[in-house]
């Protein structure tokens, strides 16, 4: 006993930290397709084969892989309009004031406000890192996505940022975050500054641990996660891995790879909403 208690291995993170993010996931089920995330849902990696082609001009490359990005999403189907910060004058769904509740509740949609292509901002400077422009453009349609939901995110509205990257993880995107966590876009229009290099709403550690809820999830191992992520996450993501797997928490999340496929259902809101 004594000795169980001394080597007791030091959980990777906080657990208010752990129970949040089950949380989150638990929302996104609940508010989007499960089937879709049991069934289609990828995890998508930073390779060439994920992310093919190649253009001459800035603005070619960051539409050719945010085309790329919207199609892991599910979200090719919407109206967008890639667009470089300098160039935007937008209010974009980022700016819309965190304490909107009745976003929330079917009475307003922040997404009709935009007509018929809704915005997404990116920073030239970003070209040269593929993975924070992905994380970036990923983020921007896990905001988009969250405003279709019928109930609060765990926490509130006042987690917006952070619900949104893990909504994100959650579409698929959590080894470009957990890989460029302290580099991607700020998303809106009147948010960027000048500073490319700034800290996300979330550490390396959180989406981290994300990605290896993700992958447990989804039935992928280890071994096909570890390649693709920095060094310096690979032994911290096989421990929340191994973390992950042995919660009984992780239950009340398999339950939902049950529901019977309905095809790509989570976008129905938003589109009946314009």
């Amino acid at each position: 006993m004594l000795f169980s208690v001394l080597f007791k291995r030091k959980p990777p993170l906080d657990e208010v930290s752990v129970q949040w993010l089950f949380d989150v996931f638990e929302w996104a089920l609940h508010n989007f397709s499960p089937a879709v995330f049991y069934r289609q849902t990828r995890l998508v990696l930073p390779t060439n084969e994920h992310f093919p082609g190649k253009v001459n001009s800035v603005q070619g490359m960051a539409e050719l892989v945010f085309e790329r990005v919207a199609e892991y999403a599910g979200m090719a189907h919407w109206p967008w309009q890639v667009v470089e910060k300098s160039h935007c004058h937008l209010d974009t769904i980022q700016q819309l004031p965190a304490g909107a509740n009745q976003e929330f509740t079917g009475k307003a949609s922040p997404l009709a406000a935009h007509g018929p292509a809704l915005p997404v901002v990116y920073d030239r400077l970003h070209i040269g890192n593929p993975e924070a422009l992905i994380a970036g453009f990923a983020h921007s349609l896990g905001q988009y996505l969250g405003y279709t939901a019928q109930e609060v995110p765990p926490g509130g509205v006042d987690n917006w940022p952070q619900v949104t990257e893990v909504l994100a993880d959650f579409l698929g995107f959590g080894l470009m975050f957990a890989n460029s966590a302290f580099v991607f876009p700020s998303g809106g229009c009147g948010s960027c500054g000048t500073n490319v290099s700034r800290n996300s709403a979330l550490s390396q550690w959180d989406h981290t641990y994300a990605l290896a809820l993700f992958s447990v999830l989804k039935g992928i191992p280890p071994r096909k996660v570890k390649p693709y992520l920095k060094k310096s996450l690979r032994g911290y993501f096989q421990r929340c891995y191994s973390d992950v797997s042995g919660r009984p928490e992780l239950s009340r999340l398999q339950q939902f790879s049950a529901e019977p496929y309905k095809g790509y259902d989570r976008n129905l809101a938003r589109a009946e909403s314009r």
